[in-house]
């Protein structure tokens, strides 16, 4: 086959325009091989974010693209994926068996932000991806309670200094409430808060991770900045809602990790509309368009907005979150989708900062 059969075979290529990568898979480094011999095209993609509910819809459709080229007899094409290791900045460690560390935080509590980091673990986890959800809310724990982990449950010891997580919907699982009861109070200061949380992520023995969510309390304190010194975080999420209090204190949050070096992958706006179960009516109880004003105005992705459903709460709090509860429903849809949205803009900052070059500086 000709180089220019050759280019018409690119060009179809890079007609399709990748929905979570916002550009063809040649311009983002996806191609990893393409074979013509003949009429015959053998194309190889490898996607940079967990994908099992795409890879084969995106397979066809590219197939189908290279088999319109004049001169292409038949065509074979495998799409994959792979999650790499983020980078580490600065003089941290690298985590043992993590990847990539995702903090999930919010400026204010009620809005819903571990209910989303639950969701968002358990929907990188449908894609295929090997998850962890840290809990770092040390004085409200309740990420055990989510994913159905009873009460009284506690991790396994290896070596006497090591925590095991927990298994819980197929995702490994740490907080604080796996040491304590439900009824036990954490009345500790700010010191001991951080230690304990600096324990928690040192200690837990995580199996071979692309991703660890960090469900993060709310507000910009103590834990916080403990995380951005001592913990490697690839990105953050930022929940809210969309009434204005909820966002002056996301835009806070927003700031924070600005301010502290540690990318914002998107906003997620929760509650964004109710529908009545009854008529179907909508209306929007807390505001409208409050997260993709917010996103707009730092330049970040809205990742998504998801509408206030009573089923989420209910099945949050009988231990099996939506993505689990109801995999094939429209809420779930949503959150994979959001799952693959701030997958891959990870991968593209971990690949922007893999390629920068390294600065250094002499008396000369």
């Amino acid at each position: 086959m000709s180089s220019s059969s050759r280019s018409a075979i690119e060009a179809a290529i890079q007609s399709y325009q990748d929905p979570y990568l916002k550009q063809d898979l040649l311009s983002a480094g996806c191609v990893k091989s393409l074979e013509i011999d003949g009429g015959k095209v053998q194309l190889s993609v490898e996607l940079g974010y967990p994908a099992d509910g795409l890879v084969n819809g995106v397979a066809e459709l590219l197939r189908s693209k290279i088999n319109n080229v004049d001169g292409v007899a038949d065509s074979s094409v495998s799409v994959s994926w792979r999650i790499a290791s983020a980078p580490v900045q600065g003089e941290l460690e690298a985590f043992t068996n993590v990847k990539n560390i995702i903090a999930v935080a919010s400026g204010k509590g009620g809005v819903g932000k571990s209910t989303t980091a639950a969701n968002l673990a358990l929907a990188l986890a449908a894609e295929g991806a090997r998850v962890g959800i840290l809990d770092a809310d040390i004085y409200g724990p309740s990420v055990g309670m989510m994913l159905g982990i009873a009460d009284g449950i506690r991790p396994e010891v290896k070596n006497e200094k090591f925590f095991m997580p927990i298994q819980a919907h197929g995702i490994e699982a740490m907080s604080m409430a796996f040491l304590i009861t439900e009824d036990t109070p954490v009345v500790w200061r700010g010191p001991m808060v951080s230690g304990a949380l600096q324990q928690l992520l040192t200690q837990t023995l995580w199996n071979n991770l692309d991703y660890l969510v960090i469900d993060m309390p709310p507000g910009t304190g103590d834990i916080q900045l403990t995380l951005a010194q001592k913990v490697p975080v690839t990105g953050s999420v930022v929940v809210t809602t969309p009434q204005d209090l909820a966002l002056i204190d996301a835009k806070k949050g927003i700031e924070m990790f600005n301010k502290v070096n540690i990318p914002v992958l998107g906003v997620v706006e929760n509650m964004a509309v109710h529908i009545c179960s009854s008529c179907g009516h909508s209306e929007h109880l807390f505001g409208e368009g409050g997260g993709t004003r917010i996103a707009e105005q730092f330049g970040v992705d809205l990742l998504g907005a998801l509408p206030l459903s009573m089923m989420i709460r209910e099945q949050t709090d009988s231990g099996a979150p939506t993505v689990v509860a109801e995999p094939d429903s429209q809420i779930t849809m949503i959150y994979r989708d959001m799952a693959r949205r701030l997958a891959a803009e990870l991968s593209l900052k971990n690949s922007q900062a893999a390629a920068a070059p390294a600065i250094s500086f002499s008396d000369d």
